[in-house]
């Protein structure tokens, strides 16, 4: 379990694939990430990639996000495209956690732990260029935006979509959530 100040993070378990089947589903919340008629999910073939999630740090991750009572509000995810950088996102499922600063919170807790337990040096992330809101967070925690990929593939609905591209090294991060660093141990 990570600890932010505002949420905790727990790796996904064959338990919640109920409920991340749901919120893939709900086009709703999946419309911020392209898929305005959301994404039918298999449980079965879900639980048994989180259950083979337990055995590889590096594999694909997916983790909850949950609220200071401990109620599943969001997930997140993590992979690792080399051996050095480690690509995240998020998505705040419940509406009415959304705009309390949760995922800024979600996101710093996630990063420390990509770079200072998982050892990655860079973390990448995208989202839609109509996700403004997102867009807003990664620039606040101090992401470098890479690229815009414009018409980069065409949504469900037949629109084509444009993405956002952002990195931030592990270095800048020390620099900028000094708080989020662990201390140093002396040998």
């Amino acid at each position: 379990m990570l600890t932010g100040e505002k949420v905790r993070v727990r790796r996904a378990e064959e338990r919640d694939a109920e409920l991340l089947a749901d919120w893939w589903a709900d086009g709703a919340i999946m419309e911020h990430a392209g898929f305005p008629k959301g994404i039918p999910t298999d449980q079965e073939k879900l639980k048994k990639k989180l259950k083979r999630q337990e055995h590889d740090e590096k594999s694909h991750r997916v983790y909850i996000l949950e609220d200071e009572e401990g109620l599943p509000i969001g997930e997140m995810s993590s992979v690792f495209k080399d051996d050095a950088t480690a690509v995240i996102g998020i998505k705040i499922c419940e509406a009415a956690k959304q705009g309390r600063g949760l995922g800024r919170d979600a996101l710093k807790t996630l990063m420390a732990h990509v770079f200072f337990d998982l050892f990655a040096a860079l973390i990448e992330l995208d989202t839609m260029v109509e996700n403004t809101r997102a867009q807003h967070v990664y620039a606040s925690l101090g992401f470098e935006k890479t690229a815009v990929q414009k018409d980069v593939w065409t949504d469900q609905l037949g629109r084509k979509r444009t993405s956002v591209e952002y990195r931030m090294k592990k270095e800048a991060f020390e620099r900028l959530h000094p708080d989020r660093v662990p201390a140093k141990t002396a040998d």
